[in-house]
């Protein structure tokens, strides 16, 4: 097998050298692109700071059996996925899956590093690097009428929220310092209101002046990346978000930190792929969260689809390191892991797809308003043989292959998930 698949790749190797693409470049080439694959798929977001539902606007839908239930079960569930996604990646936390020991569990403006030690440890013994975001859901101090947090009327509980983003910052400083790789820290709040508000820019006042008394929490700039990210609605906030996407994209051009964009979290006909180099003129770096959205903001696993092509289009042609990649979605009607390892997989495949495009090539086409041969140039890349390359890059990293990772899916489930009552 590895030698048929080694000769389908010389094969391939060769189609795309006379489109002027070197496919052991760009097949080595992926491995500078890290992706962020968020702990919060394995449980549909629940964690581990409290006992009671999934609320701020977000939902997990279904109720697929074999739920990670503990830290252990997650790290595990965790590992199993890794096993199966070429290359080595990163790890993105919630704030609301810190693991308290006999000490008993803490509030969220008062968790500490000591409270992902395990993670630490976790992500040490395998080579991942540790981002971070605050949890500002699923939370007594947010919830009510008034969704607010970091833009609430009410000080104390503004403060609250404003200790807690200080509580992550010191966090996600831990990671960098332990690591020895950046950490970046992403702050989304789910705030706004369900009806037509009476004042816009209040809450928006708000949100920026927390905002600045959190920046001001000391840390190093040049290893901790602390993100805003916006969104345009969500469930209960349908009329009014404090965190659009001017808002965020403003506020993070005047304090000099990074701008973070979901693809879910914009109007349907937004194209998150032509933001990409637009913001990275003005700024050293963009985040991202990648997702699928049908109709809105749902966050189903990512599918190698037109977008998400486009996405990795843009990060490639930006350059490694400018782009921080993260994934973003959770559904619980399918197998959790699954949900991962295919959302990771589809994610990696657009990469190398872009990463086997002749963009230079492209770019003086359209330069030279070669319209006609730049379109048939672009369609005819679509039919070339990325899934060669694919297997290849899977085969080399000791990976399954497109048609064999669900096999060991199966066995896991069989002998992990199913046990889990």
């Amino acid at each position: 097998m590895a030698d048929r698949i080694e000769k389908r790749f010389e094969e391939a190797k060769a189609v795309y050298a006379e489109a002027g693409v070197d496919a052991e470049r760009a097949l080595a080439a992926l491995a500078d692109y890290p992706i962020s694959m968020h702990c919060w798929q394995g449980d549909d977001v629940t964690g581990f700071d409290h006992d009671g539902p999934l609320t701020g606007g977000i939902q997990a839908t279904g109720n697929y059996p074999g739920k990670a239930r503990t830290p252990d079960e997650l790290m595990a569930d965790i590992d199993e996925a890794l096993s199966m996604v070429p290359g080595t990646h990163r790890l993105n936390l919630h704030a609301n899956y810190a693991i308290f020991g006999a000490g008993g569990r803490a509030d969220r403006d008062r968790i500490e590093p000591g409270h992902f030690a395990a993670w630490v440890d976790f992500a040490k013994a395998r080579g991942l690097g540790l981002d971070f975001n605050g949890t500002y859901f699923s939370h007594p101090k947010a919830d009510g009428a008034t969704l607010a947090t970091l833009t609430n009327p009410d000080p104390a509980v503004r403060d609250f929220w404003v200790d807690h983003t200080k509580a992550c910052i010191r966090i996600a400083q831990h990671f960098a310092d332990a690591l020895g790789t950046h950490s970046l820290f992403d702050v989304w709040i789910p705030d706004g209101l369900k009806d037509v508000p009476a004042d816009r820019t209040g809450p928006r006042a708000r949100y920026a002046d927390s905002m600045d008394r959190a920046l001001a929490e000391p840390h190093d700039k040049g290893r901790v990346f602390v993100a805003i990210e916006s969104k345009v609605f969500g469930i209960g906030v349908e009329s009014y978000t404090a965190g659009s996407g001017e808002f965020a994209l403003g506020y993070a051009a005047s304090r000099g930190i990074t701008p973070l964009f979901d693809n879910g979290h914009y109007h349907p006909t937004e194209n998150v792929a032509d933001k990409i180099p637009s913001v990275l003129l003005f700024f050293d770096r963009v985040a991202l969260h990648v997702t699928r959205s049908v109709r809105w903001d749902s966050d189903h696993v990512i599918r190698l689809n037109d977008e998400v092509r486009d996405i990795a289009g843009e990060i490639v042609r930006a350059g490694p390191g400018r782009v921080l990649i993260g994934t973003d979605f959770f559904d619980a009607s399918i197998n959790r892991v699954a949900a991962w390892v295919m959302g990771m997989r589809n994610l990696q495949k657009a990469l190398l797809e872009a990463l086997l495009t002749p963009h230079e090539k492209f770019a003086a086409l359209q330069d030279e308003g070669r319209f006609t041969e730049l379109f048939a140039a672009q369609e005819a890349l679509k039919t070339m043989p990325a899934g060669d390359v694919w297997d290849a890059a899977c085969a080399r990293a000791g990976v399954p292959l497109e048609r064999d990772w669900y096999r060991e899916l199966a066995r896991y489930e069989k002998e992990v998930l199913s046990r889990r009552a």
